[in-house]
Order: C-alpha cells, then structure tokens, then sequence
C-alpha cells in the first residue's frame, strides 16, 4: 500500500492487486489509520464495479462515526450507483474538497 500524508488526510493507493486484496490490506492498516481523514485511490483499478465500491460500507460507516472523514476515488463508477453513505467522488481534488468540508462542518458542529 502506498501511503501519501497531504495536511489533513491520508491518500491510500495501491496497483496490480485485485480490489478484494486492497481492502484486506486497507483493514489490516486500518488501526495505523483510524486517527486521520481518509482518500481511498481507486483510479488504477482497471475494473471496478458498484459491487466493488459497496465493499467498502463497513470500513467507511465504522470511519465515520469516529469522527472522520473517508472519501473514495473513481471516475469508473457513478456516485448515484452507490450508496449515498459512501462518498464517492471521480477525483482526488474533488476528494480533497470533501474531506476539507466535512472538517469545517465538524469545527462548526454541523
């Protein structure tokens, strides 16, 4: 897994796993990663199906209510496909916006 520390969040990536693997390994680091707002990099998955993007829910929901933001990146999938538990945006600028909303609406107790 590749990790990319940008101020207020960490950027996760990771090529030529299959998606089942990179969540694997995504949960097994997840205990380094719980403290900080998450950018899940999905756009060098090749394939990538609303199935694949739905796998993410739990780790998303259990980030969420710690207080955090996880965001998902992928320009292959909709986000009206999806859940919209699952923030699902087509790029990482885009998920870099999210996270930094979501942390202004946490200083302002939205």
């Amino acid at each position: 897994m590749v990790f990319n520390n940008e101020e207020s969040q960490i950027i996760i990536s990771q090529e030529n796993i299959s998606i089942d693997i990179f969540l694997q390994n995504l949960e097994k680091e997840y205990p380094k990663l719980k403290n900080d707002n998450l950018v899940v990099d999905l756009l060098g998955f090749t394939r990538l199906t609303p199935y694949n993007v739905l796998s993410f829910l739990e780790i998303s929901n259990r980030h969420k209510k710690n207080g955090k933001s996880f965001v998902l990146v992928s320009a292959k999938v909709s986000y009206d496909d999806v859940p919209e538990e699952i923030n699902l945006v087509p790029t990482l600028q885009e998920a870099r916006d999210v996270v930094e909303m979501e942390e202004i609406e946490r200083d302002l107790g939205i």
